[in-house]
């Protein structure tokens, strides 16, 4: 079978871009990273009549710090968040925590942690990361720049509050801790249940605690792959305000979680399997953050 003929546009302007798309918005595709997409267009899956390239809108690759977020914009490569420094604080560490978990390099290199939010793949560790921290997300069409918190953004599986003519244009993550809570110290963590390297993952859990002194004062937790679209656990980041950072409160956060949960079932992960996945996840993501805070106020003790 032939491939269904598309045709294709590379704008330099991002207004050039938007006119583009409104053309035929119904039938037209985004193409950054193009990992995602293209694999879908080859399996025939995904057949754009048009196909509207944004890699030449130079103006959409920068990672700037603007107030208390961070602007990441669309073209920004995945590889960008291997390293701490791209970002201050606790954001630097978490996004480079997460990265790694991303397919492998060559994935890295070429695809785009907006493009993850546009795709919405509820398996996504970036679209879990951007629940976590509220992030609000900036979709540009013909009526101008509009901005959408992650959590009313995404509606299903690869489904999002997207127009058809609008493009993703920059997702704002908030710097840490900002309103994650009154604290002496901020902690991260990230872990992933994966079944060989480098493919989706089956759980993900962001943690992000927010410390004073040993007790928690603000705490986040988003996951991918425990429902439909990525997951907040705000029953459990309600119960560990106030509590001692420990294995109990731990627990039971995970308890609180898996309650909350409603996973889907995959091929080589069922229902229960995942159920027991997001326990596991939840108790070893915050364990990490908790260190990683415990770590930071050492080495503040020793400036």
């Amino acid at each position: 079978m032939k491939p269904a003929p598309f045709d294709y546009v590379a704008p330099t302007a991002l207004p050039d871009a938007v006119a583009a798309l409104a053309e035929r918005p119904e039938t037209a595709r985004v193409l950054a990273g193009g990992q995602s997409l293209v694999l879908e267009m080859h399996y025939r899956r995904e057949r754009p009549a048009l196909l509207v390239d944004i890699n030449n809108v130079r103006s959409l690759d920068a990672i700037t710090v603007d107030g208390d977020v961070l602007r990441v914009g669309a073209l920004a490569r995945h590889r960008a968040f291997e390293t701490p420094s791209v970002a201050p604080g606790a954001l630097g560490r978490l996004l480079s925590r997460v990265s790694p978990f991303i397919a492998h390099p060559p994935v890295r290199a070429r695809g785009t942690m907006v493009g993850s939010l546009a795709w919405a793949n509820p398996a996504s560790e970036w679209c879990a990361t951007a629940v976590a921290l509220d992030a609000a997300i900036e979709l540009t069409g013909p009526g101008g720049t509009r901005r959408v918190v992650a959590g009313d953004y995404f509606l299903g599986p690869f489904r999002t509050a997207r127009q058809p003519d609008e493009i993703l244009t920059s997702v704002r993550l908030p710097l840490l801790p900002g309103p994650v809570g009154e604290a002496d110290v901020v902690g991260v963590g990230f872990c992933e249940q994966h079944r060989t390297h480098a493919s989706f993952a089956q759980v993900a859990v962001v943690a992000v605690l927010a410390l004073r002194r040993g007790v928690i004062t603000g705490a986040r937790l988003g996951l991918a792959g425990a429902a439909d679209r990525p997951m907040r656990a705000h029953d459990a980041e309600r119960h560990l305000v106030g509590q001692e950072a420990e294995p109990g409160a731990f627990a039971r956060a995970a308890e609180l979680t898996v309650a909350a949960a409603a996973p889907l079932p995959e091929p080589h992960a069922g229902v229960e399997y995942k159920r027991n996945a997001i326990g596991v996840l939840v108790r070893r993501a915050l364990t990490q953050a908790r260190e990683d805070g415990e770590v930071n106020v050492e080495r503040r003790a020793e400036r």
